[in-house]
């Protein structure tokens, strides 16, 4: 029987490597800037969050989960000084259709034949309670260029993700602010680097961690193992929950995609160690002894 559990977490986890080198990438900066988007911060909240922006920066805080909501609001009002989220997006879009060819040539046929069961599998999946799926979905889908076409529909069900792994973070009483935590103790990141990497200060830390102490999921300000034991669930839970995704593309495409991405992913992730850092991008990061 086909092991779709594995499937899935292996997909998003390749998922997020193909997405997540555009946040950091020279030439998406470069076409930034000429918009008058100098800062990469502001460039990430933006770029991620155009679909959805029109709606108000707190819809897109809501959306976001773990980001400062300040940070967000203050990301969307620089750039709504100086361009348009259509102008944003068409920048970024320019420097995946590049980055592809360059960094990653030899998949983009391959990718390019998964444009249209891609689409159909995001399509398919249901809409309700995932409002930053939902804004991507409705971006215009380009024709000329299937390559891209597919890159935009593995962002779409990356989306669908994030926003059920948010859903299952809710379910749980996790705050932004501890899923940073959490997550930073789950992958043994240096002391609070990924909540403070998203606009927590020192108060909204010390307010999470009491609130884990209190339910046993911290000691002496560290994530415990219960803690631990939680995060865990948490990502089984959305592996479980996300099989939808692959099971629409089917097994055979499945394999084929993480065929395609899997070997190129060390070399994805190399372009973000040298563009930002090693710690960012953490959902593309294995797991650190």
């Amino acid at each position: 029987m086909t092991d779709w559990r594995s499937l899935s977490a292996r997909a998003s986890f390749a998922s997020h490597r193909l997405i997540g080198w555009i946040y950091w990438d020279p030439i998406a900066l470069e076409n930034y800037g000429r918009l008058g988007i100098t800062d990469g911060a502001v460039s990430y909240i933006v770029s991620r969050g155009a679909p959805l922006a029109p709606a108000g920066h707190q819809v897109v805080a809501a959306s976001f989960y773990s980001i400062s909501p300040l940070f967000i609001e203050f990301a969307l009002a620089t750039a709504g000084q100086c361009t348009t989220y259509d102008a944003i997006t068409a920048a970024r879009n320019d420097a995946v259709a590049t980055g592809l060819r360059r960094y990653t040539p030899e998949i983009c046929d391959g990718l390019a034949e998964l444009a249209e069961p891609l689409w159909d599998a995001a399509d398919a999946l249901p809409v309700s309670g995932r409002a930053l799926f939902a804004a991507h979905r409705l971006q215009p889908r380009p024709t000329e260029d299937r390559n891209l076409s597919a890159w935009l529909a593995i962002n779409c069900i990356r989306e669908w993700r994030g926003d059920t792994h948010f859903a299952v973070l809710a379910a749980e009483d996790v705050s932004g602010t501890q899923a940073g935590l959490l997550h930073n103790a789950f992958l043994n990141y240096p002391k609070e680097w990924i909540p403070r990497s998203r606009g927590a200060d020192d108060a909204a830390i010390e307010a999470a961690m009491a609130d884990l102490e209190m339910r046993g999921l911290a000691t002496g300000g560290d994530v415990n193992d219960a803690g631990l034991a939680l995060r865990q669930r948490i990502e089984d839970r959305t592996d479980e929950l996300c099989e939808r995704a692959w099971r629409l593309l089917g097994e055979d495409r499945t394999r084929h995609y993480l065929d395609l991405v899997e070997p190129v992913g060390s070399r994805l992730i190399d372009r973000i160690d040298q563009t930002a850092g090693t710690e960012w991008m953490p959902a593309a990061r294995e797991r650190r002894t």
